[in-house]
């Protein structure tokens, strides 16, 4: 029995419910990390459509540091709310850290109030598999002001399940990701 399955078994949640209190947990904790910095987060979502920005509006008082979220779930909005590179979506495809980069980016230039951006771009399923990219397959851009600048990185991760558990395992990591970014603690599983 892994972690969460105790803690949900002496708390008789289901896994859908401890999957909440675990995400909430984390954006409980960002926005800790946010306001002690007095910095304001913003969000560009592909895949996870939404759910990013929802964990974060979940938290009572998250206006005190959550700026504002894009769902970009096509490439037109990823270039036209963004100013993601048509030629990185042509060479690299939505779903690469290129372009999670670029997304990352995109919030902090189109948001002048946003400190930190996060995005989010991957094949949640069932479908959409190619060749290098298997269904559950999420890239992540992370992006912050530095100085007069943006310092950012992206990463990779396969996430096993359905569709629904692919999008829910992307929050959570982004979440994490998050945390380790703004150099708050963290707890990786």
């Amino acid at each position: 029995m892994n972690e969460q399955q105790a803690a949900g078994s002496r708390l008789n949640l289901s896994a859908a419910q401890l999957t909440e209190a675990t995400t909430v947990g984390l954006a409980e904790q960002l926005g800790d990390a946010m306001r002690r910095h007095g910095w304001m987060l913003g969000t560009a979502e592909s895949c996870t459509g939404g759910l990013l920005a929802g964990a974060m509006t979940s938290v009572a008082g998250s206006s005190e540091w959550f700026e504002r979220g894009f769902v970009t779930y096509s490439n037109e909005a990823k270039v036209a709310e963004l100013d993601v590179s048509p030629d990185a979506l042509h060479h690299f495809g939505a779903v690469s850290e290129p372009v999670a980069l670029e997304m990352a980016n995109g919030v902090l230039l189109v948001s002048p109030a946003a400190h930190v951006g996060v995005s989010t771009t991957g094949i949640a399923g069932p479908g959409g598999a190619t060749p290098g990219k298997p269904v559950g397959m999420v890239c992540f851009g992370f992006a912050m002001r530095v100085g007069d600048g943006i310092t950012s990185r992206a990463v990779t991760h396969v996430f096993p399940g359905d569709r629904t558990q692919v999008r829910q395992a992307a929050v959570e990591y982004a979440l994490r990701g998050l945390l380790e970014f703004v150099g708050a603690p963290v707890n990786r599983r």
